[in-house]
């Protein structure tokens, strides 16, 4: 005959039980909350959610309650009190709630423009030095991002820009750095162009060079395409865009050459995708399941809680494979700032937009293409714009550097400001012609 099971054995048996089914209801109320919090965007910074999923336990639990005497009645309640818990910690802001700008940079003064627009922006003015070779066209540089500070790492390059003769003028784009907050919905790439022409008329200096980098390259590339606002534009360098419009956008292709993504070290410092709160306003704004506009967290909070180290394998990727273990520190935990949401609301505008290929072929304005050997960037970004725009008149392919061309790594510094300098002057290139039109084909086969 069988040995009989011990009463010990029973009794183990019977609360494994209980407890996974207690942790099925824990599990299934957290995940009927964030549910809820995609339904109804965050409502009432997720209590709206936390609310109904509470209602909704407590209801359940008393059904079960209902027939059994007490204390045992209360058994049922207990993995509801542990998921409001759990979920209320989404709905408690653990950074301020209104807006903590950045402190002024100790290496150059902060100028507030207000623009025609209605957008007052962070403005940073690097004067030539008194050189031979002093430009009288002044620099305007667009930084990537879209909405956020400019790194110390390019400050670095402008003042190295400026040591070469060149009057740089930067900006930081509205609701980044220490540029003042727009309404949510005002985040357009559109606006981002017509701050641009804005600027460069609150200088009064006539026409402009732009340098516009990854996301400042795609504002740069819609202003080519705008005749108000490329008449306005002396010389364009383009480096490293993103996808100019929803075409694009959608287009498959490849990337350059192997980046540091995965193989470098992790960042080091706090992440707000640590805390709860954060971890699921970013991750459900990653997943399309939020809205720019969600009610869960503000613009300002939002902001103040992002840290350098939640961009993770974003800030590898900007760099060649070789460098993955000597990625420098590209900012300062006081200097930066970054709205994941407005960010994510410009992006998808662009999606959202139509080909700007029509257009950027009327565009005559003189023009230069970089792009990095290992870039991070879908290589048909690039190509679609040296496609369709006609002013592109020299393309730099340049090599051991990423996504981030000026990083501070060996000469990478000097070689970018010698490719940008010799465009802008209108002296011979460092580098070959490269790809040029009749090249993209082969370009792309060989996936350089």
């Amino acid at each position: 005959m069988p040995k009989p099971e011990s009463p010990f054995a029973i009794r183990l048996a019977r609360l494994t039980g209980r407890l996974a089914l207690a942790l099925a209801a824990v599990t299934a109320l957290a995940l009927a909350f964030l549910a809820l919090i995609a339904l109804t965007d965050g409502a009432g910074s997720g209590l709206v959610a936390w609310s109904a999923t509470l209602g909704t336990g407590v209801a359940l639990a008393a059904w079960r309650s209902r027939q059994r005497p007490w204390p045992a009645r209360l058994v049922p309640f207990v993995p509801v009190a542990v998921a409001a818990v759990l979920t209320a910690a989404v709905c408690v802001p653990t950074v301020p709630t209104n807006r903590q700008t950045p402190p002024e940079p100790p290496f150059v003064a902060t100028q507030h423009w207000e623009l025609e627009t209605g957008s007052r922006v962070a403005v940073y003015h690097y004067p030539p030095a008194k050189t031979d070779a002093r430009q009288p066209v002044p620099l305007v540089y667009l930084h990537g991002g879209p909405v956020r500070s400019i790194s110390v790492q390019d400050h670095r390059f402008l003042r190295l820009l400026a040591r070469q003769g060149h009057d740089v003028y930067a900006y930081e784009q509205a609701g980044g750095g220490r540029s003042d907050l727009l309404p949510m919905h005002q985040y357009t790439i559109s606006r981002s162009v017509r701050d641009l022409a804005a600027f460069v008329d609150r200088m009064d200096r006539g026409r402009a060079d732009v340098l516009g980098f990854s996301g400042g390259g795609v504002v740069l590339t819609r202003a080519l395409a705008d005749p108000r606002v490329a008449a306005r534009l002396h010389r364009a360098v383009i480096a490293e865009p993103g996808p100019m419009d929803g075409p694009t956008a959608r287009t498959p292709g490849h990337k350059g050459r192997a980046s540091a993504r995965g193989l470098a070290p992790a960042l080091t410092g706090p992440r707000s995708t640590h805390v709860p709160r954060y971890a699921v306003a970013f991750g459900l704004m990653r997943l399309g399941l939020l809205t720019p506009e969600t009610g869960l967290i503000g613009q300002a909070e939002g902001a103040n809680a992002f840290t350098p180290a939640d961009l993770g394998s974003d800030t590898a990727s900007a760099y060649c494979a070789r460098d993955a273990n000597r990625i420098p520190v590209e900012d300062t935990a006081e200097n930066f700032s970054f709205s994941a949401a407005a960010s994510l609301r410009v992006q998808q505008t662009v999606k959202e937009s139509p080909s700007l290929a029509p257009r950027l072929r009327s565009s005559r304005t003189p023009a230069m293409l970089m792009i990095a050997e290992c870039s991070s960037q879908v290589r048909q970004w690039a190509t679609s714009i040296l496609a369709a725009a006609p002013g592109i008149g020299r393309t730099q392919y340049m090599p051991g550097v990423g996504h981030h061309m000026w990083n501070g790594l060996d000469d990478n510094n000097a070689r970018a400001a010698a490719v940008i300098t010799a465009y802008l002057q209108d002296r011979p290139a460092p580098l070959p012609n490269y790809p040029t039109r009749e090249e993209i084909p082969t370009f792309l086969r060989d996936q350089k």
